[in-house]
């Protein structure tokens, strides 16, 4: 039992900090930059269809973002997002090296990899997932892996 309340209050630290990176750059691509600088900044950048990805990318960080952060249908927010950082990884930032202030993928990298986690293991119970179905949030407790108690 307090594993799994551990569990649940870990998803839910790295759920707000995670959606809140992503909900402010999803904002940052339809407010501060507006879609068409998005659009046209991803031309720059080589990524396909420059103006439907930049549609994709701030959707999914906004809308994506807000579901991490109340806990809502967390394993397809995770996997879109995942996805959308798979894209940016692999089209933008793999050639700049790891690090950030060059361009590098470690954000992404590191973004994709919590959203993939949190797809996985899903919302925990401090979610609006597990208000709303909390049959399908307790059969995925009962199939997790059980540990020894240390």
């Amino acid at each position: 039992m307090k594993n799994v309340l551990l569990r649940d209050l870990a998803a839910l630290v790295a759920r707000v900090a995670v959606g809140v990176i992503f909900i402010a750059h999803g904002w940052q691509k339809l407010t501060e930059w507006g879609l068409d600088g998005t659009a046209a900044a991803f031309d720059q950048m080589g990524v396909p269809l420059p103006t439907a990805s930049a549609w994709f990318a701030a959707l999914v960080e906004l809308v994506g973002g807000v579901a991490l952060l109340v806990g809502l249908v967390v394993p397809v927010a995770g996997l879109l997002l995942a996805l959308n950082m798979l894209g940016a990884f692999l089209i933008v930032h793999l050639s700049n090296g790891v690090f950030v202030n060059d361009n590098g993928f470690e954000l992404v990298l590191a973004l994709g990899a919590a959203a993939l986690l949190l797809a996985a293991v899903g919302a925990g119970r401090f979610s609006l997932d597990r208000l709303i179905a909390p049959r399908l949030s307790r059969r995925a407790d009962r199939q997790a892996p059980r540990t020894a108690a240390a």
